[in-house]
């Protein structure tokens, strides 16, 4: 969550990029070092056979939670009018229960 809210906030108030395109970028970026957090400690899958598939399965269920993670934030702050960072937030919390179980039960499953 980190990586994914610091991005975003450089992209959005320091470099002035648009909101979402902001948030994409913190996504992308986190969903990368995720990648290797999971298969390294979460899912300690350390075979080197079938990476580019794997990482293919990841990036597939990524970009699912990409589409879900903007969907949400333009709900909570566009139409809502919640706080953009608490909208993240709430997308966040969401997508990463997503996240999870998708990279368990399809990227990861053994």
């Amino acid at each position: 969550m980190l990586v994914d809210f610091g991005v975003t906030y450089v992209c959005k108030e320091k470099l002035g990029l648009h909101k979402y395109l902001a948030n994409s970028l913190g996504f992308v970026l986190a969903t990368i070092s995720n990648y290797f957090l999971n298969r390294y400690w979460t899912f300690m899958a350390n075979g080197h056979e079938a990476r580019l598939m794997e990482f293919s399965k990841f990036f597939i269920i990524a970009v699912i939670g990409l589409a879900v993670n903007n969907a949400i934030v333009y709900v909570l702050n566009d139409r809502l009018k919640i706080n953009f960072y608490l909208a993240k937030l709430g997308a966040v919390a969401l997508v990463s229960i997503w996240n999870f179980l998708a990279n368990y039960m399809y990227t990861f499953a053994s």
